[in-house]
């Protein structure tokens, strides 16, 4: 008896361990509660550009844990300025899970992806488990290019919700199993244990490169591609922050992932996840949390950008939920300074923003579900997500 209790205790350590990687940015390692900004960046004015009637291309970014407090705490370290400002139509978005008032990251990811509500845990299925088709799949359906970005793991709840089905979010290899066996163009992200350092002994990386795909891990070889297929894995699991030299990864692979889609004549859909604002509010670290937000809009403005010149292309920025209940008790736009609190470690269940830009914006206003967002995607584009007479 005392053997097999001991074996379980064993077994259950061994499979936290197994875990641990994806998920140790929930631990606290300094409760850093002030920003001062050493630099500020100068954000253009795109608001008067003639834009088409009717997009062609979707850019969806979603800012992980971002709030309302967020950006502004961002807003201030800028010195009362932010690439966000160029977006022309603004509005509130719900939250809330299938059964629970506060949302993970995997259903508000699966909401955001597939326009139906889920469990939390859940990734691109419903709540009873049925596989859901999400927005990528959809225009994919209809010919257009798709990718996706993210400065986590590639197979982390948000980016998965838009490629994989699984019931369990940190089902990571399963994940990575998905990806590869898509059809999607472009994505980029952390996690290439998932796809080598496997139970099944298969490295999906080869089977990748059977179908085509160029497989990269030096951000700066990824930002020299601008055609053909493409896997940028940039870290073994999650990539660093910026506050431990993660640089500018996250606009340079935005950049790259625009540049291939585009060359696709019947249009692209592009999800862009800044994933550590959220690990920063569960860490209750200021400093982490703007430099985050900072690279984040940093990446808007490659994005807005290029929706700029290109004239036929809606991007649409909100979260997936908000986390740290973060407040700000003081600041000054001259220094840069934000002086952050929070109230808890976790996620709330509060309204997060929405920012629109460029033709089809106007859909996106007011108090939205989460929900909303990619079935208003899809009727722009004529079509509808999971319907049953289909």
């Amino acid at each position: 008896m005392m053997d097999k209790i001991i074996f379980i205790a064993l077994s259950f350590i061994f499979m936290t361990t197994l875990s641990h990687g994806q998920e140790d940015y929930k631990e606290i390692v300094n409760e850093n509660k002030q920003y001062t900004a050493d630099h500020q960046y100068d954000v253009p004015d795109l608001k008067d550009i003639k834009l088409k009637r009717k997009p062609k291309n979707v850019i969806l970014m979603i800012g992980d844990g971002m709030g309302h407090n967020q950006v502004f705490a961002a807003y201030t370290a800028n010195g009362g300025k932010l690439n966000l400002q160029n977006c022309t139509h603004m509005g509130l978005v719900k939250t809330k899970p299938a059964k629970k008032f506060t949302t993970d990251s995997a259903a508000a990811g699966t909401a955001l992806a597939c326009g139906k509500k889920t469990s939390n845990g859940a990734v691109g299925v419903d709540a009873d488990s049925n596989k859901l088709v999400n927005i990528r799949e959809e225009l994919e359906l209809m010919g257009k290019a798709t990718g996706v970005v993210s400065t986590s793991s590639i197979t982390h709840a948000t980016p998965a919700s838009f490629v994989a089905h699984q019931n369990k979010r940190n089902m990571y290899e399963a994940i990575a199993n998905d990806f590869a066996e898509s059809n999607i163009d472009v994505f980029i992200g952390g996690g290439k244990k998932h796809f080598v350092d496997r139970k099944d002994s298969v490295n999906l990386l080869n089977k990748l490169e059977a179908k085509g795909y160029q497989v990269l891990e030096d951000i700066n070889e990824i930002a020299e591609v601008t055609e053909g297929k493409l896997v940028g894995l940039t870290s073994w699991e999650h990539n660093k922050s910026v506050l431990d030299g993660r640089g500018e990864k996250l606009s340079k692979a935005s950049k790259t992932a625009m540049t291939i889609l585009d060359g696709d004549k019947d249009g692209f859909f592009l999800m862009i996840e800044g994933s550590q604002i959220d690990w920063a509010g569960h860490q209750n670290n200021t400093s982490y949390l703007v430099t985050e937000m900072l690279d984040f809009d940093k990446a808007i403005g490659e994005v807005l950008a290029f929706a700029a010149q290109d004239r036929e292309t809606l991007v649409i920025i909100t979260a997936d939920h908000e986390t740290g209940g973060f407040g700000i008790k003081d600041g000054s736009y001259s220094e840069g300074k934000v002086e952050g609190m929070f109230p808890t470690k976790g996620h709330t269940g509060i309204f997060v923003p929405l920012f629109a830009y460029g033709p089809g914006a106007e859909e996106f206003n007011g108090i939205l579900d989460n929900t909303d967002i990619p079935n208003l995607i899809a009727e722009l584009f004529g079509t509808q997500l999971n319907d049953e007479t289909k």
